[in-house]
C-alpha cells in the first residue's frame, strides 16, 4: 500500500518503441515464446516510465507481467475484461496497452503527469475498466459485471488480478460465497502470490495458510500455477473457461520484481529491514543495471529465435536538484512517538502495513512489545485499537489517510462510543505528492471523521508543531484524535512563532492589517505566504495564520483575531466538511471566502496540480484580490 515519492532518474533512459514490438508480434513464435518476449519488452518500458516519473511500483509490476501480457496478448476475446483490483501493478499494465497497441504510445512518457496516465487505475484511461481504492475490491466489481451482462442478455468472460497482501481485507472474503452461490463462472480470479505485501512477507504479518484449500472450501474452481510459466498458465486459463459450474481462481506463484535480480524478492532478507522495490523509482545505478539485465535477456532471447538484436530509443533526463532547506513532517513525528512512548508504558502503536511510510521503524525497533503489525486490515487494526483502549493501554492507530478515514469509519465511530481514547494518524494526507491519483490523495477525512463523538482532528504545519499535537494528543486530550500527517518534503518559506500552542487557537505566521488568511499544512502555508507576497507588491496587506484544529475552534480568538476584517479560508481538503466550514460559523462576519479543492484531485506532477486545482501562490493571489475588490 506503500507510495514512496523519490526523484526522477537522470542520465539516459531507454525504451521499445511501437515498431520493436510489431517486429516481434509479427514471428511465427510459439506464443508462450512470444509472449514472454513481449512481457521482458514491457518490463523494459514499466522501468522506463517509473524511472521518468520519479515514482511508482516496479515490483508488483514485474511480478504480473507475464500474467497480465499473456491475458491482454493472447487470452482475451471479444468483450472480455481484464483488470487489476490492487492497483499498484498499473506502470506495467500501461506498457503492456501500449505494446498491444490499445494505448496511445506517447503515453508512455506521461506516468504521473497531468492529463497523462495516473498512479493508479483510473478508467478515464483506456483500456482501464474500473478504478482502485482500498484493496478488496476486485472481485466485488466483477460481480457486479456479471449482472449487468445477465440484465443486458451479454456474454463475455471477466479476468480479475489480486494481491496477495490484498487477501487480508476482508471484503474479498465477504465477496466469494455469492458468486458461487449465483454460478459466476464468467469470473476468473488470478492471485499475483509474489509472497510480498508494501514491508515484508505476507507470512509474516498474516499468513495466507492453506490458501488452496480456503478458496475451495468456499466452493470455488481453485488451480495452483507457477506465474511465470506460460504454458501452465495458459492451460489454467483454458481449464477455467471450461468450467461451467462456478467461478474459478488460479494462485499464480510468483516473484516480486522478476526479470531483474537486484529487485526480485529472492534476494531479500526481511531481518535487514523492508522491501527496497516495492514502490518508488530505482537510483541511476539501479536503473543502469536494471536496464542491462533486461537487455542482456532479450537479446539472449532473440539471438536463439534468429532474430536481429533489440532496438532501443532513448532520452537524456538531466538531474534536478533537491532544494538545500527541505523539511520533513514523518522523522518529527517518529521522534515524537518515541518521546511519549517513553513517557507513558501504556502507549502502543499499531499499523497497516506501512511501518516505513509511518515514520515506525524506530518505534518497531524500541518497543518491539508494544508495536503491533496489523497488516492490509484496517478495520481490524481500529478494533484492536479500541478493546487496547477498553483495557487500559494508550493505542496509536496508523495508515494512510485515505484508508484509516473510510474504511474503518464504522469502527472509530463504535471506538469513540466507548468513550475512550484513541489517537490515529493518517499520513499521505491532502492534495499532494499528487503523483499516485485520487486513491491515494485524502481530501475527505476531516468530512468523514468530524461527526465523530467528541474527536479532535489537528494537522501541524511543520515538524516542530508535530510533537506540541501529540503531546496534547496524548496529554490532554480526553477523547479520540486524529491527525493527518503531509508525507512529502517541503521547504518552507514561513516559520511558526515561539509562542505556546493553545487548542482552539491558531498561529500568526505573518502580519497583516486588510485581511485575514487562515490556513493548515506546510502544502498550504508555503503557498498562502506566497500569494501574500504577490498581494503584498500589489499594496494589498495579509495576515496569515497556522490554524493546527481543524474541526474545532476559541470562538473568542477567532473573533478576536479576525476583528471584522474579510477571512479566507484554505483548505488542504474538499471546501465540504473542511476547516473553512468550522471557521465560518463563528467567524462574527459574513465577508467570508472558502478556498479548497472542489472537485476529484487530478495526477500530475505536485506544482502541475497545485495550479490545476487553483491553490498554487498564483492562483490563490488572483482569487484572493478578486474577492477583495468586490466586497
Amino acid at each position: 500500500m506503500g507510495d514512496q515519492i523519490g526523484s526522477a532518474v537522470s542520465g539516459t533512459l531507454y525504451y521499445v518503441a511501437p515498431d520493436e514490438y510489431q517486429r516481434v508480434k509479427n514471428t511465427s513464435l510459439d506464443p508462450r515464446v512470444r509472449t514472454g518476449i513481449l512481457a521482458n519488452l514491457n518490463r523494459l518500458n514499466a522501468l522506463y516510465m517509473i524511472g521518468r516519473a520519479g515514482s511508482g511500483h516496479i515490483g508488483t509490476s514485474f511480478s504480473s507481467l507475464d500474467i497480465v501480457s499473456w491475458i491482454v496478448h493472447e487470452q482475451l476475446e471479444g468483450d472480455d475484461v481484464y483488470f487489476s483490483s490492487k492497483g499498484h501493478d498499473v506502470p506495467g499494465f500501461y506498457s503492456c496497452l501500449i505494446g498491444a497497441g490499445r494505448l496511445d504510445f506517447e503515453n508512455l512518457h506521461k506516468l504521473r503527469r497531468l492529463n497523462g496516465l495516473p498512479g493508479h487505475p483510473d478508467v478515464s484511461v483506456d483500456g482501464i475498466e474500473t478504478n482502485t481504492g482500498s484493496l478488496g475490491m476486485g472481485v466485488s466489481k466483477a460481480k457486479g459485471m456479471v449482472w449487468a451482462d445477465r440484465l443486458k442478455k451479454k456474454q463475455r468472460r471477466i479476468y480479475v488480478l489480486t494481491g496477495d497482501g490484498e487477501l487480508q481485507e476482508g471484503q474479498f472474503w465477504e465477496s466469494l460465497s455469492s458468486a458461487v452461490n449465483h454460478d459466476m463462472h464468467q469470473i476468473t480470479v488470478i492471485v499475483d502470490h509474489n509472497k510480498l505485501q508494501s514491508d515484508t512477507f505476507v507470512s509474516e504479518v498474516s499468513d495466507l495458510g492453506d490458501l488452496d484449500g480456503k478458496l475451495n472450501a468456499f466452493g470455488w474452481h481453485t488451480q495452483r500455477v507457477d506465474g511465470h510459466d506460460l504454458a501452465a498458465l495458459a492451460q489454467a486459463l483454458k481449464n477455467a473457461a471450461a468450467e461451467t459450474g462456478k467461478p474459478s481462481i488460479i494462485i499464480a506463484d510468483t516473484i516480486k520484481g522478476k526479470g531483474v535480480t537486484m529487485f526480485e524478492h529472492t534476494q531479500f532478507d526481511s531481518s535487514q529491514g523492508t522491501y527496497a522495490y516495492h514502490s518508488g523509482a530505482p537510483s541511476a545505478e539501479e536503473y543502469r543495471l536494471a536496464v542491462n539485465q533486461l537487455i542482456e535477456s532479450l537479446n539472449r532471447e532473440f539471438e536463439t529465435h534468429g532474430l536481429d538484436l533489440l532496438r532501443l530509443e532513448s532520452i537524456e533526463q538531466a538531474a534536478t536538484s533537491a532544494p538545500q532547506n527541505q523539511e520533513r513532517l514523518l522523522p518529527a513525528y517518529s521522534d515524537a512517538v518515541l518521546a511519549q512512548a517513553a513517557k507513558h508504558e501504556n502507549l502502543v502503536a499499531l499499523d497497516a502495513d506501512l511501518v516505513l511510510d509511518m515514520g515506525l521503524i524506530p518505534f518497531q525497533q524500541a518497543y518491539p512489545d508494544r508495536f503491533i503489525e496489523c497488516g492490509i486490515a484496517e478495520q481490524d487494526m481500529v478494533s484492536q485499537a479500541g478493546a487496547l483502549a477498553l483495557n487500559g493501554f494508550l493505542p496509536i492507530a496508523n495508515s494512510f489517510a485515505c484508508f484509516l478515514c473510510s474504511r474503518p469509519n464504522e469502527q472509530i465511530y463504535n471506538n469513540a462510543t466507548e468513550r475512550t481514547k484513541v489517537i490515529y494518524v493518517g499520513a499521505l494526507a491532502g492534495l499532494l505528492p499528487a503523483g499516485p491519483g485520487h486513491s491515494h490523495q485524502c481530501l475527505h477525512d476531516i468530512a468523514a471523521l468530524k461527526g465523530t463523538p467528541n474527536i479532535t482532528i489537528m494537522e501541524p504545519g511543520a515538524p516542530c508543531e508535530v510533537g506540541e499535537l501529540l503531546d496534547w494528543a496524548v496529554n490532554h486530550a480526553t477523547g479520540p484524535c486524529y491527525m493527518r500527517l503531509l508525507s512529502i518534503p517541503f521547504e518552507p518559506n514561513f516559520r511558526l512563532p515561539d509562542t505556546p500552542l493553545v487548542h482552539g487557537r491558531g498561529r500568526t505566521v505573518r502580519e497583516g492589517s486588510q485581511a485575514c488568511l487562515i490556513t493548515y499544512s506546510p502544502v498550504m502555508l508555503i503557498e498562502a505566504m506566497g500569494a501574500a507576497d504577490l498581494l503584498a507588491n500589489d499594496g494589498i496587506d495579509v495576515q496569515v495564520i497556522d490554524m493546527p484544529w481543524l474541526n474545532t475552534v476559541d470562538d473568542r480568538w477567532l473573533a478576536d483575531t479576525v476583528g471584522g476584517r474579510p477571512l479566507i479560508t484554505l483548505d488542504n481538503h474538499t471546501v465540504a466538511g473542511g476547516m473553512g466550514e468550522t471557521l465560518a460559523g463563528p467567524s462574527g462576519t459574513t465577508i467570508i471566502l472558502q478556498i479548497g479543492v472542489d472537485e476529484i484531485p487530478r495526477c500530475g506532477s505536485n506544482q502541475e496540480v497545485l495550479e490545476h486545482h487553483k491553490v498554487d501562490s498564483g492562483s490563490l493571489f488572483i482569487r484572493i484580490k478578486d474577492f477583495l475588490a468586490s466586497i
